[in-house]
């Protein structure tokens, strides 16, 4: 079942009424996790552009979407390689501004994931 997010500010996200103070990954399952930060950071040196081995990370077969959160002012980005991965996947990348992003996924249907970033 889908996770409603209610709420989110610098620094956090509200998931199910839980305040949760770091980057997660929402699964089809709608099982959320923290985001694994360094399988991009260690590529880039930043964690606001998402490499391919984070991409094969969040990927789940059978995702047709997935909506990303890119941060209070969208300061994520996908790299090339990672947009090339999900596009041979037929998986679909809404990316906005992790306020928006929260408003999207209140209401997309489908086989969804989704990936919030907190800050920035």
């Amino acid at each position: 079942m889908k996770p409603v997010l209610s709420d989110s500010g610098f620094g956090y996200i509200t998931v199910e009424d839980l305040k949760i103070d770091h980057d997660i990954i929402i699964r089809l399952s709608g099982e959320t996790e923290k985001r694994k930060k360094n399988l991009s950071k260690t590529v880039y040196g930043t964690s606001h552009i998402i490499s391919l081995d984070e991409a094969k990370y969040i990927y789940q077969d059978g995702a047709e979407r997935l909506i990303i959160g890119a941060g209070r002012q969208g300061m994520m980005s996908l790299s090339d390689e990672a947009t090339a991965y999900f596009k041979m996947k037929n998986c679909k990348i809404d990316m906005y501004p992790t306020p928006k992003a929260i408003e999207k996924w209140n209401v997309a249907t489908g086989e969804i994931m989704g990936l919030f970033h907190i800050t920035c």
